[in-house]
């Protein structure tokens, strides 16, 4: 992966065969950059445009996402809020969520992208879910995401 990647410039897509394409080693030192904050802040920003109404029903729920293996040991926590058909990204994490999804950098990055399964990460231990087992269930189906 270039160091001038940037997936504010990319087509969803487009990033996601980039993520496919990648050696984990790469991926991993990418999120343990300068650039990680602008990776993730880019793929949530993009969630609520791939959000499907369709979908989700009455769902109103607050979702935080926690993901793992900063530089120093510490996580980043994102929160999204979906209500009234709608799913907005919250600029901070303040409200107590229904469901909380825990994974490392790497694992999210091929889990948003298409590339990982939220079941089989599930499974293998690299996605930790705490909260809501049916909104667990439902909530991979809430999105759009590309298929690489």
């Amino acid at each position: 992966m270039r160091n001038d990647t940037n997936p504010a410039t990319m087509d969803p897509l487009e990033f996601a065969r980039l993520v496919k394409r990648t050696p984990a080693h790469e991926l991993r030192a990418m999120m343990h950059s300068d650039r990680r904050a602008a990776v993730l802040d880019e793929l949530f920003t993009r969630m609520p445009g791939v959000f499907r109404a369709d979908r989700a029903g009455s769902i109103n729920a607050v979702i935080h996402w926690v993901i793992g293996d900063r530089p120093d040991g510490g996580v980043d926590t994102y929160e999204l809020v979906i209500a009234d058909g709608r799913c907005e990204l919250s600029p901070a994490p303040q409200r107590e969520p229904k469901l909380t999804l825990a994974l490392g950098a790497v694992d999210f990055l091929n889990l948003v992208t298409g590339n990982a399964h939220a079941v089989a990460l599930v499974m293998r231990g690299k996605l930790k879910t705490k909260g809501d087992l049916a909104l667990t269930a439902k909530f991979p189906n809430l999105f759009d995401i590309p298929k690489p």
